[in-house]
């Protein structure tokens, strides 16, 4: 039996998706041709006539329109003057989608990055450290203007080398810090080769976010073996849809989706068929408060596996992979997110690098790893005994493979 609360809740976000629609068939010119084909009834009945009768949206759909219409599309639900933030995506897959945001659609994300550091522990007497480059990636922009906004000491660190953000660091007597996994454990490295160590750091709280690295247990590991004392806390977002999730309290490497801003669906990744809870499948998002610049039915990428909590719509074990990062090795599915788990299960790895020949018939895989060549030996036979693939391994020098920023670029493929 439905609970009342369950009743009550799909009420509440059926009302809110009607109304997104007559939105977006009035005022947005995208989604405007993208509704007309529907059947009647105009408005759903129920989320699950919404699930069954309302179309996807794709970033190559997105892609396509802002080629068509240069420089920032059609998707739009506000006149152009009225928007005032422009960011655009990294690119990482495909052509960088340019998004844009009114003042009332920013400061909607804001609240939602609001709460995130809310439920990290973010307190007004707290310093802040935003350990990234502020690019025109959308990045941690939110996150600093909800720190201000929480009355925290907000530090930018961009424009500065690893070596000056230590110091600063150090130097401002920093209590959080805001980065990407990859560049938590690159500037713990940076602090030590300085003859420094993170003991010495007044950091509590590492905020990481840009990379799955956050919810997987051996990257949490070494986080917190690289902060020591401070808590770990994930997030995930993306440019084209906003701050999306933060990690469970309750249960750390859980991510909670906010749930005023978002209504999550799980489907099938080649079927789009919609998936019964706690099945693995890819998260699409409906924007409700971004509501200048909404997305309806938004094919994320993101493998998830989507259950219910206390805590609220939860993804177990965070973003289990994407979609499009899958190979296939000798008739074995292969995930990025798999390889960087069982890596970081070896502390003496600093860092590592994975190469996917595709030069011949059938891809291959080897990996660089920054540590002695004994434990490239003990790496190897790890992934042989999880994957059952063999994997060749190779031993080189610390300091010799590339460190990353914003989101790490381990994989490299040879076509």
């Amino acid at each position: 039996m439905v609970s009342a609360p369950a009743i009550a809740r799909d009420a509440s976000i059926l009302g809110a998706l009607r109304g997104l629609l007559v939105e977006l068939r009035d005022r947005n010119p995208f989604y405007a041709a993208k509704l007309r084909p529907i059947d009647r009834p105009p408005l759903p009945s129920s989320l699950s006539d919404f699930a069954a009768r309302f179309p996807f949206t794709t970033k190559a759909e997105l892609v396509e329109d802002q080629a068509a219409h240069p420089p920032y599309g059609t998707a739009h639900s506000e006149p152009r003057e009225r928007f005032t933030r422009c960011h655009q995506t990294s690119g990482t897959t495909g052509a960088p989608l340019r998004w844009l945001d009114t003042p009332e659609s920013w400061a909607a994300m804001t609240e939602d990055w609001v709460e995130v550091l809310r439920q990290a522990g973010v307190q007004a007497q707290d310093r802040i450290l935003f350990a990234f480059s502020f690019g025109p990636f959308l990045g941690f922009w939110l996150a600093f203007e909800a720190g201000l906004r929480m009355g925290a000491l907000c530090i930018p660190g961009g424009g500065m080398g690893t070596a000056l953000r230590a110091r600063v660091l150090l130097e401002n007597g920093c209590t959080v810090l805001c980065c990407t996994p990859t560049y938590a454990l690159h500037l713990a490295e940076v602090l030590r080769s300085e003859g420094l160590d993170p003991l010495d750091s007044q950091v509590r709280l590492v905020v990481v976010a840009g990379e799955p690295g956050g919810s997987l247990p051996a990257t949490r590991k070494r986080l917190a073996e690289a902060w020591p004392g401070a808590r770990v806390f994930d997030h995930h977002g993306m440019t084209e849809v906003g701050p999306v999730t933060y990690d469970d309290p309750r249960h750390p490497g859980n991510l909670v989706i906010l749930e005023r801003s978002f209504y999550p669906e799980v489907v099938h990744p080649e079927t789009g068929h919609p998936l019964p809870e706690g099945s693995t499948g890819e998260l699409v998002l409906t924007t409700l408060r971004r509501r200048a610049c909404p997305l309806l039915r938004y094919r994320t990428g993101d493998l998830v596996r989507l259950v219910r909590t206390p805590s609220g719509a939860t993804l177990e074990g965070g973003i289990l992979g994407r979609t499009d990062d899958m190979v296939v090795i000798r008739g074995v599915n292969v995930y990025p997110s798999a390889i960087e788990q069982l890596i970081r299960e070896f502390p003496e790895v600093s860092e590592y690098r994975v190469t996917l020949d595709q030069l011949s018939a059938l891809p291959e895989l080897s990996i660089e790893i920054e540590a002695p060549t004994s434990i490239a030996s003990l790496v190897s036979q790890r992934l042989q005994s999880t994957l059952a693939l063999r994997i060749p391994v190779e031993s080189v020098p610390v300091g010799s493979l590339p460190r990353f920023e914003l989101k790490a670029k381990r994989w490299r493929r040879i076509r």
